[in-house]
Order: structure tokens, then sequence, then C-alpha cells
């Protein structure tokens, strides 16, 4: 089976095969750098690092765009209300997002294009699209018309008659419809000389001049989170294809994090912050947490859903050092099984259960003194975890994601015991098995069986 993606565009599932042959394209919409990042912001960036590691795999050669916008009223605001320079605001979270990315094993992208420094792309763009009637300036604001491109509203689903775009009223607009494609110039803050005056872009445009300024006319992926599906995707595609570039041929959009069914953001104050998180459980514990869901699929943040997550992976990593005590653990093919999930649009809860079905397999071999077949196993259960960048072997992981070594210990050791326990109970030799349950009870861990497996926890002392 060949790679199906869901595109939004057409509402299906669609065979993917690139515009160049041999290198895929890829544009993510990067943060808008105005605080620190939450697992709403990385969940998305994870899910699109699974997408490249994929293709990767499948043998092509990746280009991956991932932007940052520096510019932005919430920036200018946040940093106003700081009392500290735009500039400097921005600059330092963006670190704080790339040390996320990072931290949680992303691979770099090919290139981390700011929208302060493409300004000249920008305006490249709309002397194209005031000269073709698509977009008009007045007193030093540029608007794109919406009524002058048919096809708007597609990519979305919205209704001409319904469209609203959540911008501030202007007196310059001939249409409430019309969107911003340049501000003009206001006291006090940042602006770039333009030949309609000065001032600073709009969201929208940016990401349409980066996105093919660094991957052409034409690409192949565009994606981004669900809510920007409308006004920023719907508004891209307009400017882009009515100024004659194809842009985008696959449209995905992963969904939210949630926590009591609202979406996780700044101004509703139900964040969870990346640092937070990295002080509970381990790096690669949280990506599993964010990955591990279809990308489709919303995630309702709880404690204990990540706590789950990191007992999943944590068993696949007992797995592996036990199979590594027994002999020499090579990087392997995936399973047919994996590869069919993968290739149904990145189906990964589906993958992650033939992983953890190999790590049953894997671990019943070992018992049976069958460290052949065990090693065997264990290379494939690193080559599909390596897709999802979660190898416990591999050097990103090799300390466990954590600078916590005595965790990492306490972890492995207790995933070997809940592993005895289970195997003990189902050859009946339950005098092993409460030896196993007795040493983690000694150790201060209380296990609860779930429909799931055994959880476990530390017991507060």
């Amino acid at each position: 089976m060949a790679l199906h993606l869901y595109d939004t565009a057409t509402r299906a599932p669609r065979e993917f095969t690139p515009v160049r042959s041999g290198t895929a394209s890829i544009y993510v919409c990067g943060a808008t750098v105005q605080g620190v990042p939450h697992i709403g912001h990385v969940r998305g960036m994870l899910n699109y690092d699974v997408l490249r590691r994929w293709l990767l795999h499948s043998g092509l050669d990746v280009l991956l765009v991932r932007n940052v916008t520096d510019i932005d009223d919430k920036i200018l605001t946040k940093a106003a209300d700081a009392g500290r320079p735009w500039w400097e605001w921005a600059a330092t979270h963006e670190r704080a997002f790339e040390k996320a990315y990072e931290d949680l094993g992303c691979l770099p992208p090919s290139v981390t294009p700011r929208a302060t420094g493409h300004v000249t792309q920008m305006v490249q763009l709309m002397e194209r699209l005031i000269e073709a009637g698509h977009a008009y300036a007045v007193a030093g604001d540029v608007y794109f018309s919406v009524k002058s491109f048919p096809e708007y509203g597609t990519l979305s689903g919205q209704q001409l008659d319904e469209v609203q775009q959540g911008e501030t009223p202007t007196r310059g607009k001939r249409d409430s419809r019309d969107f911003t494609l340049w501000k003009s110039a206001k006291p006090g803050e940042p602006s770039w000389p333009t030949p309609w005056g000065d001032g600073r872009p709009g969201w929208h445009l940016e990401c349409s001049a980066m996105a093919t300024n660094y991957l052409g006319a034409e690409f192949d992926i565009h994606g981004g989170g669900v809510d920007l599906v409308f006004p920023h995707h719907e508004n891209e595609r307009a400017q882009s294809n009515a100024a004659g570039d194809g842009f985008a041929r696959y449209w995905l959009h992963n969904a939210w994090v949630t926590m009591s069914g609202e979406k996780m953001s700044k101004s509703l104050g139900n964040t969870v912050s990346i640092p937070a998180m990295l002080e509970r459980y381990r790096a690669p514990e949280l990506r599993y947490y964010l990955v591990q869901p279809h990308y489709r699929s919303t995630v309702e943040y709880s404690d204990g859903a990540v706590s789950e997550a990191a007992q999943g992976y944590r068993r696949i990593e007992a797995f592996l050092r036990r199979a590594e005590s027994a002999g020499t653990v090579d990087v392997g093919p995936v399973s047919a099984e994996f590869a069919a999930a993968m290739d149904d649009d990145l189906a990964t809860p589906a993958a992650f259960a033939v992983v953890h079905n190999t790590v049953r397999d894997g671990n019943a071999a070992l018992d049976g003194g069958d460290t052949t077949k065990a090693l065997e196993l264990a290379g494939t259960v690193r080559g599909m975890t390596g897709v999802l960048g979660l190898d416990p072997l591999s050097p990103d992981w090799a300390d466990g994601g954590s600078d916590t070594p005595v965790r990492d210990a306490l972890g492995t050791l207790v995933e070997a015991l809940l592993a005895e326990r289970q195997e003990a109970r189902a050859a009946k030799d339950f005098a092993r098995a409460d030896a196993a349950r007795d040493r983690l009870v000694a150790a201060g861990i209380a296990v609860e069986d779930t429909p799931n497996g055994p959880q476990w926890t530390v017991r507060n002392s």
C-alpha cells in the first residue's frame, strides 16, 4: 500500500505523490513566539516530525520548512506590557520553542525562516496580486479582494456570505470580507518601507511568501493545526492561487490538545508548559503521549493519561534493555503491519499496537530462552520506534531523555518486575509472582491492574 494522507481540501484520503520525484516538500506553520510553549503548540510539530521520519524511511529526501512568526499584534502587546523590546521578546520565546522541539526529539527543519526576514518577498507577492486585480491599496494598507477569487471558501467550507475575518474594522476595506495583506505604520510600532508606505505584514501574507520562497510555486504538503484552516490557510491558499502559484497540493491538519473540552490556549489560561511537564516526565514519555493518538484526533489532557503513556514507553524500554543484556540489538526492518498502519494516514494508534504486540512476543521469546528470536524482534521494535522518534536505545534517548538517572533506573527496574510478575501469573507460578509484588511494595511502588495492563506510581513518602 502506498502512503495515503487525509487532505482537508478534498475531505478524503489521497495517495501521496510528490511534485518532484524523490523529494517531499513540506511547509508547517510554526509558532507565533509570544510566550512559553505548551503541549498544544508542540503536539503538531511532533505529528509532522513523525510524518517526516516516515517519508525518510520510505526513501524520500524531505525539505521541511517551519516558519517563525516574529512580528504580530500579540507579540507587540506582550512585549510592551513587559517593558521589553518587541524583537527581544520574540527572540527569547523563539529560543524557548526551539528548545522544546529539540527536547522532545524533533529533527531540525531544513530551514526556519522568520517573517521579518522576508518582507521583500511579501512586497513582490502584493505587487503581483494588485496587478492581477486581486488586491488594492488604501492609505498605506493593502487588502485582498475575496470576491475576486471565485474559489474562496473551498478549503474550509465557508460560505462567502458568512465569511468573517475576525479583523479590526477599518474604513479602507471595500468589502468587510476582504483580509489585510499589509498594515500601515502606527506610531511606536516597527515598520518596513513599501511602495504603498511604511508598515508591517499581515499574518496570512507572511506564510505564502516564505513557503514559495523556499519550496517553489508548487509544493507537496502544507501542515498546521485545525484551528488554522480558517481564516489563515483559506487566505494563504486564496492569495497564492490568485497570484498564479499552485501552492500546496495536500493540506494536513492536526487536532487540538484540550483541557476540560476547551482548546489549550494562553488566552484561556489552561496551558501546560513544556518546561513544567519535563519536570514530571521524561522527554520520550511526553513525546509518546503526544504522538500515540492519531494526529487528527483531539487529545484530552489529564495527568492520568500522561502517566499511562509514560508506562507504555517504559514497557518498550524495559524489553529492549532486557534484550540488550542478552546480545547486540541492531536496528531492524519495520513489520509489514506497522508499515500498513503508517501508510494509512499515519495511523499511529495501530502502529503502537504493533509495537507492543512485538514487545510481548519478544519478552515471551526471552522467557523461553529463544535469544535469536528475541533479538530479531528487538531489532524490529527499534526500527518501528525509530520511525516514531522513540527508540529507547538511540543516542537521542541514551540517558532516558532525562537528567535524572535515578528515576530512569527506577522506571526500567519497575517495568522489569511488572513483566516478571505477569509472566509468573501466566505460568501459574504464584510464589514468584508474589515475590515480584513484594519487591515492588518494598520499593514504594503502587500497582493498579487496568484493562491496558498494570499501571504504577511511586507512593508518597
